[in-house]
């Protein structure tokens, strides 16, 4: 596979939560990143497009459908494309097994790494009991979580113009509303004993907006995170090791070693 003269080149790339079809997404960060990095193996792990919100008031700006051609392209130029629907856009949950413009459908995947270790790669909400029991207080917190990013935007919007960088009012009230905490912590326990039931090494995930890499338990937790407040990615190197990508204003940081016992690597 061939990529622009400026691009890295890794054995896996892990993106989540993007929310094409909605005003949060930040596309224009996603296809300065597809730009610079490619990879043999794409993993799109749920919530690329929002069929809850386009259900709701259509939103499809051109910048959304250059995303979509990005990663049509990228498959044809020789990688594989893995699509596993999550909860927004489970619309595709209809047609697992099935193959669109080379991209593959599926409900979960057993990913071998580099190094021989299993990675057990699922979008999450199928452990996400609000989702599961009560998804009329989901699409509630749905509506809870855009009035936020709308409040964000207009926050950051008065950043820029004082010089400041962006900040996500959602993503600190996550961590600091106590539920919230609490919720992250039950999410990535499930998730990891998901892992033991399967008998693998690791899990890669995302759904809850929150990126992370560490382990719990003899189990590799990785979480995406998401293209609308932190936009990060992961990415498997040719030697097995991962990295978490932080794509802030478009540029990535300096990679700097995990501290975790994984191998992984974070770049910040």
């Amino acid at each position: 596979m061939t990529g622009d003269s400026t691009s890295k080149k890794y054995r896996s790339l892990f993106l989540s939560d993007v929310h094409l079809g909605t005003r949060g997404c930040q596309a224009d960060l996603l296809l300065d990143f597809l730009k610079h990095n490619d990879a043999d193996t794409v993993y799109l792990v749920g919530d690329i497009i929002d069929g809850w919100r386009l259900k709701r008031s259509w939103y499809w700006p051109q910048l959304h459908n250059d995303v979509v051609q990005k990663l049509l392209r990228k498959g044809r130029k020789g990688a594989r494309i893995v699509y596993i629907p999550g909860n927004h856009d489970e619309f595709l949950r209809d047609f697992f097994g099935i193959h669109f413009g080379g991209v593959e459908v599926v409900d979960q995947f057993i990913h071998e790494g580099a190094n021989g270790k299993k990675y057990l790669v699922i979008h999450g909400d199928q452990f996400d009991v609000v989702v599961r029991h009560a998804k009329w207080l989901a699409f509630l917190g749905d509506w809870a979580y855009v009035t936020a990013l709308n409040l964000n935007t207009v926050l950051n919007y008065c950043r820029r113009k004082l010089g400041l960088t962006y900040w996500s009012l959602s993503a600190w009230a996550k961590l600091k509303v106590k539920n919230a905490v609490n919720f992250i912590g039950k999410f990535e326990e499930t998730l990891v004993s998901e892992a033991q039931r399967q008998k693998v090494d690791g899990v890669i995930c995302g759904h809850i907006h929150h990126a992370a890499d560490h382990e719990t338990n003899g189990i590799h937790y990785i979480n995406t995170g998401d293209w609308v407040e932190s936009c990060t990615a992961v990415a498997e190197n040719f030697d097995g090791t991962f990295e978490l990508i932080r794509w802030g204003d478009g540029k990535r940081a300096a990679t700097e070693p995990s501290r975790e016992s994984s191998g992984s690597r974070v770049a910040a």
